[in-house]
């Protein structure tokens, strides 16, 4: 199918959000004028891409006449509909329990907010964001703008395709096992996944026995992840890490960078490996010292890593009730949260030395990276799937083993806290964005952004409206 977009000649034109931030600063638009765009844009491509969980349009244009202060002050934005904000229901991508409007922010959507972002509503998410396609039997599949027939990528889906088709400029995502860089990859996105404890969270996040979620935005610029992640510092900063900064430019260091094509007995696609020796080829024409090496992940990380991401299906299930109220229907809960929540009952035993090896991964990789700054990596091992592929309609063996065919390479910074990003510097024969993942070590989140700086100038991203 033809590319979905709602690109055009109103106020927000084909600004990214800084470039949304000096319109409104020039006085060329308003802010009711912007929020308006959205709205009509949100409106154009949702029937087709299948993006929002909640509308609050009413509330958003009453905000307009009067937006809070901060750098982003009036610049339109959704947030995933697995975040708290005041008025809006939380339903975690499922139709498995009815949601009352929250009374408060949460603690990362106050952080946001607070950055003078305003929101249209909550986007669209796999259930529970377990899946690495927002793909539901009753609620419809999320699409990629680039292709309608495609899936837009993992349970931030509905945010990548917003950003992707133009709606917003910048939208909320988060990670849990690649949700922030695999539908960036997906929607030829910028995607980065912070360093652990970076952002602030949400309680239920930040009580994880290990902390694999990190919250974030998908950008179409890495000038905007840069400008998103300075002005959060100024409301919450982790004094554990160094601050990020003000990253305008490329850095001047050429970095050691180990190239991986495999992972967990799993290889890329000969198409995306030969993109990602492409990329490869890039940062030696740019100075950089590149070397390919074999994966730095255990044998048993694929294994701990879904035994530990099904303990999370299996407290969603027996605590449905307690969190939910009546209203809780596990009946309705999609094959593959029912397929892991049994997956991890049945190997109960094995949980806790599978919770120990992924809270000491950090140490292995940390020793991987004083030998090499970054690593590449092709920030997933196929083409996109069409929409169906990894239908939760599916038996559970047959999606997680197309789900763990396709997601090879993100988990690892889940399990580590580093931080990844995922940039558009690469497309398919068939014309999709195929992301390009570079992970460094904890904090190191200027480095890269430095380099995606580096990358984005050398090797401009694609636009959709071209394609």
């Amino acid at each position: 199918m033809d590319p979905v977009h709602a690109f055009g000649d109103d106020a927000l034109g084909a600004h990214d959000a800084v470039g949304v931030v000096e319109a409104l600063r020039s006085r060329r638009v308003s802010v009711p004028e912007v929020v308006e765009a959205a709205i009509a844009r949100v409106e154009r491509v949702d029937p087709v891409l299948n993006t929002m969980a909640h509308t609050d349009f009413d509330r958003a244009r009453s905000a307009s006449r009067d937006p809070r202060g901060g750098y982003f002050s009036g610049v339109p934005t959704v947030l995933k509909d697995n975040v708290d904000v005041a008025g809006m229901p939380t339903r975690h991508g499922s139709d498995a329990f009815d949601s009352p409007p929250r009374e408060a922010d949460g603690d990362f959507a106050r952080m946001y907010l607070a950055t003078g972002l305003l929101s249209l509503g909550k986007s669209q998410l796999s259930e529970f964001g377990f899946s690495a396609a927002a793909e539901h039997a009753r609620l419809g599949p999320v699409r990629s703008p680039w292709d309608p027939d495609r899936s837009a990528g993992a349970s931030s889906a509905g945010a990548a395709a917003l950003v992707a088709s133009g709606a917003v400029p910048i939208a909320h995502a988060n990670d849990g096992g690649g949700s922030i860089r695999i539908p960036a990859a997906v929607n030829g996105l910028v995607g980065l996944k912070p360093t652990r404890s970076r952002l602030a969270q949400d309680k239920v996040m930040r009580e994880m026995p290990v902390r694999i979620v990190s919250d974030g935005v998908l950008t179409r610029s890495v000038r905007d992840t840069a400008a998103f992640l300075r002005e959060a510092e100024k409301v919450y900063r982790d004094l554990k890490l160094a601050p990020v900064g003000d990253i305008t430019r490329p850095g001047p260091k050429r970095l050691r960078v180990a190239v991986v094509t495999e992972a967990g007995g799993r290889a890329a696609s000969p198409e995306v490996e030969g993109l990602t020796r492409d990329t490869a080829d890039l940062l030696m024409e740019l100075g950089h010292e590149v070397e390919e090496v074999p994966a730095p992940v255990p044998a048993h990380f694929a294994d701990d890593f879904l035994l530990y991401w099904s303990m999370l299906a299996m407290v969603v299930l027996r605590s449905g009730r307690l969190a939910h109220g009546r209203s809780w229907d596990p009946a309705r809960l999609d094959n593959l949260t029912l397929g892991l929540a049994r997956h991890c009952t049945r190997n109960l035993h094995r949980l806790p030395l599978a919770t120990a090896r992924l809270a000491a991964s950090k140490v292995f990789s940390a020793r991987f990276h004083r030998r090499y700054d970054v690593v590449l990596t092709p920030t997933l091992a196929t083409e996109t799937p069409r929409v169906g592929h990894l239908s939760p309609t599916r038996d559970y063996e047959e999606i997680m083993d197309r789900l763990m065919e396709w997601v090879v390479f993100t988990p690892l910074q889940n399990a580590t806290g580093e931080p990844a990003i995922s940039l558009p510097l690469a497309r398919t024969a068939a014309g999709l964005p195929q992301g390009m993942m570079f992970g460094a070590a904890a904090g190191q989140e200027a480095q890269l952004l430095e380099l995606a700086l580096e990358l984005e100038a050398a090797r401009p991203f694609p636009r959709i409206q071209d394609a």
